[in-house]
């Protein structure tokens, strides 16, 4: 019998929307060779990697170019799976090993909770061509460990931005994010993030982006807890909660097909 593995939409009540990620279930040790070219195969902006260990699960994130520090959406459905097929029971704390330390997730109702480190941004000169690749004018920019922050003046503008890739492609980062207050009934602010560096023209729905957009956008509401609307072509909700140096992220997950990888792989 092969490896299982799963496909879910994570930050959505529905299949085909959000942000689908796969899900491994590893029975033994796989080099970083063999997950990367899995990911390249399955072609979506993270494959996630499980295996059980002694207090919960190892867990590793690959784009189709490149392994991750931090993925919010591939953690959502990973522990959406665990919680699916009883590999944990229904009230059971999901814990997670990873190169950003231990994550947890908790079923919250129909939602998941995860439990992420704060990735706070500072003021920072946007590189060259930064803007000229977004092609607007900026409020702020900031730039986190991984990202750069880029508000602009209106909802509108982060809905209507056609960026230029190939600039973006060539830039020294992980992703930049865009981000305005919303105007939308129900959510605080809006956002989308673009990636091609890492192999992801524009991720539908970024679960570690939040982790920076969270509590740039609590200073400045006054708020600590939020509804954040991620405004790409599939669209997905997410739910934050700021907590001193940690962020609450609570989303839904959608499980779209399950399958098993060849046993001679």
């Amino acid at each position: 019998m092969g490896l299982r593995i799963f496909q879910a939409d994570a930050f959505t009540d529905e299949a085909f929307a959000g942000n689908p990620a796969a899900v491994c279930i590893l029975t033994e040790p796989r080099d970083e060779t063999w997950m990367q070219n899995l990911a390249r195969e399955m072609n979506l902006s993270e494959t996630a990697f499980l295996r059980r260990r002694e207090d919960g699960f190892g867990l590793r994130w690959f784009t189709p170019t490149v392994e991750v520090a931090l993925c919010g959406h591939a953690t959502l459905a990973s522990a959406h799976i665990l919680w699916q097929t009883g590999m944990l029971a229904p009230k059971e704390q999901a814990r997670f090993h990873t190169l950003s330390g231990l994550l947890t997730a908790e079923r919250k109702g129909d939602w998941i909770e995860l439990n992420f480190p704060v990735t706070p941004e500072m003021p920072a000169t946007a590189p060259p061509r930064l803007m000229e690749a977004l092609g607007v004018a900026p409020k702020y920019v900031g730039k986190s460990k991984f990202d750069y922050l880029v508000e602009v003046d209106k909802e509108e503008t982060v809905r209507n931005l056609k960026p230029d890739f190939g600039v973006l492609r060539a830039m020294q980062v992980r992703g930049v994010m865009i981000t305005s207050q919303a105007v939308s009934p129900g959510y605080d602010f809006v956002s989308r993030f673009f990636a091609p560096g890492s192999g992801i023209d524009e991720d539908p729905v970024t679960g570690s982006a939040h982790c920076c957009l969270g509590p740039f956008w609590s200073a400045r509401l006054g708020k600590n807890e939020l509804v954040a609307y991620q405004a790409s072509r599939r669209g997905g909700i997410v739910r934050v909660r700021v907590g001193g140096d940690r962020v609450y992220l609570s989303g839904q997950a959608v499980t779209v097909f399950r399958g098993e990888i060849a046993e001679y792989l």
